[in-house]
């Protein structure tokens, strides 16, 4: 996030598009909800007419895939109608002249009619976020997953910029993270393209210094994403470690991941439980929990935060940098004789300079969010308040274009994915709650009770629906959230696999996977067929 979690009750008008935060940030959309009982318009864009839109002074229900086309309609209205901002441009941006020559020709109808927003209402929220002081972005998984994901990012970017809303209180472009770390595990390195603090692995300046600090030589390329890993899997990778990732539940084209798993000599497990994936592992080494573990976390604010072991860990578990250490140590490499966590954590603060104000004692007051460059710095609250990290903000020029595989005669219908409250992400510990159990006991498609007359489906009959990679039983639910001719479930219940069915592309930078557009076509399953259990 660009901003605080406290500037969130601050936005004089808050686009939050791709972002279902009601049920995925429940606590954090609360703050939404206190900026708009002071006075602030909510602009929310998504194919379902989620709970936040139902709080929505003006709601876009755009299709799914269809979100650089709505982006680029709001950037030539914003243009046209004169709502830059011509000295934030001047000052801290290049390439505009290019880009608004490049927008003249997305008008709102161009826009309607591939993301079915009335054109009026693409040019209403244009013209609201043009004039917003301060206006803020929210968005997550809902604009990443897709072959455009970033494509899509840089559209958002692409507004704040043109409007100025970029280092302000109350502003900027905020990703909510979906997992409790993820934003530390970014930070620490475990991206293919960066060492710790994003410095990019392929700059020889970086590998050398790295190189130095590891006492081993170090390639001057990208790692492989996970993506490339699987397809490697039995012909040039015959090994893997897979750390606290229920994987195949959670990735999408699960024939192909099984097939993957299945390929190798050896699979390695660390988590907690013992997860669908752990099926295929040949050994599974326990971790601690989160209550049983001394770490550091850092949250979707940028804000390190100490963890404090509350209770022993049970059996044999161990924390997982632990494991990790004795791995190496066990392998013969050097560098991993760490103590603790606390050394660890201040190597990462002596190598990361976001990170290098920073030490386990100062970090433990929660206090700091960085980039905190050195000691005595107050921390980072507010990204680009006076300057970007390459000088100048740049405007990007993108093009709308198409879902991997969009919807046809033979497969006729959307289907979206995403998470409910209830069951987060893969069910893997909420699961194991008979509370949650009791509201959400297994999974269900939801579908527009039109839709359900016109194909000839009972409400909580089973249905069999399948996509061009797989098919699976589902029980269907009338329900009129989603629009007509598309459907959505989560991926939570490893007994009803989702994700048999997702899988159609990649982002071609981020090799981002597909998961919420994939056509698909359905039909209700006869009395005699079997019936899967929940």
């Amino acid at each position: 996030m660009s901003n605080p979690l406290s500037d969130m009750e601050l936005p004089n008008v808050m686009f939050c598009i791709g972002t279902n935060m009601t049920e995925c940030h429940p606590v954090a959309a609360t703050r939404l909800k206190k900026a708009k009982a002071k006075g602030a318009k909510l602009i929310v864009a998504d194919p379902r007419r989620i709970r936040l839109a139902e709080h929505a002074d003006l709601y876009l229900p755009l299709r799914v895939g269809s979100d650089v086309a709505l982006l680029l309609a709001m950037a030539h209205v914003i243009v046209r109608e004169g709502l830059v901002d011509g000295e934030f441009v001047a000052t801290r941006t290049r390439d505009y002249e290019a880009f608004r020559d490049h927008v003249a020709e997305f008008t709102p109808e161009w826009a309607s009619a591939i993301c079915q927003v009335p054109a009026k209402d693409i040019a209403l929220a244009a013209r609201w976020f043009g004039e917003a002081a301060p206006g803020a972005i929210y968005y997550t998984l809902g604009i990443t997953e897709h072959i455009s994901g970033v494509d899509n990012v840089q559209s958002l970017s692409n507004l704040a910029l043109m409007t100025g809303n970029l280092g302000k209180v109350g502003g900027g472009i905020n990703p909510m993270r979906g997992q409790n770390n993820i934003q530390g595990a970014g930070d620490c390195g475990a991206i293919p393209s960066g060492f710790p603090g994003f410095q990019a692995c392929d700059d020889p300046a970086n590998v050398a210094k790295f190189s130095k600090a590891y006492g081993r030589e170090i390639d001057c390329e990208k790692g492989i994403t996970k993506v490339t890993a699987l397809d490697l899997a039995g012909d040039k990778i015959h090994a893997m470690l897979i750390d606290g990732e229920n994987t195949v539940v959670s990735d999408p084209d699960k024939g192909h991941c099984e097939k993957a798993l299945r390929s190798l000599e050896h699979l390695v497990l660390i988590d907690i439980f013992e997860t669908d994936t752990a099926k295929f592992a040949d050994v599974v080494l326990p971790a601690t929990a989160w209550a049983e573990t001394d770490g550091v976390v850092t949250n979707t604010e940028r804000r390190p935060q100490r963890l404090r072991a509350a209770v022993p860990a049970p059996g044999e578990a161990r924390p997982d940098w632990w494991i990790l250490a004795e791995l190496a140590k066990r392998l013969e490499m050097p560098g991993f004789d760490y103590s603790g966590p606390d050394e660890i954590f201040n190597e990462l603060c002596s190598l990361s300079p976001i990170y290098a104000g920073l030490d386990w004692d100062l970090v433990g007051t929660g206090a700091y969010q960085w980039p905190v460059p050195e000691k005595g710095h107050p921390g980072t609250p507010r990204l680009h308040e006076t300057e970007f990290p390459n000088g100048r903000g740049i405007f990007k020029k993108i093009l709308y274009r198409d879902p991997a595989e969009v919807v046809d005669d033979e497969y006729p219908i959307w289907l979206t994915t995403g998470r409910r409250l209830q069951t987060y992400h893969t069910n893997t510990q909420t699961g194991r709650s008979e509370g949650i159990d009791y509201f959400v006991p297994h999974e269900v498609l939801e579908v527009h009770p039109e839709d359900l007359t016109a194909w000839g489906l009972a409400d909580g009959q089973l249905a069999f629906l399948e996509s061009r990679r797989g098919g699976i039983e589902i029980r269907v639910e009338a329900h009129p959230r989603s629009p007509r001719g598309t459907v959505f479930s989560s991926f939570s219940f490893a007994a009803t696999p989702i994700n048999d069915l997702t899988g159609s592309g990649y982002d071609p930078v981020t090799q981002t996977a597909e998961l919420k557009v994939c056509p698909v076509k359905i039909r209700p399953v006869a009395e005699n067929e079997p019936v899967p259990s929940s």
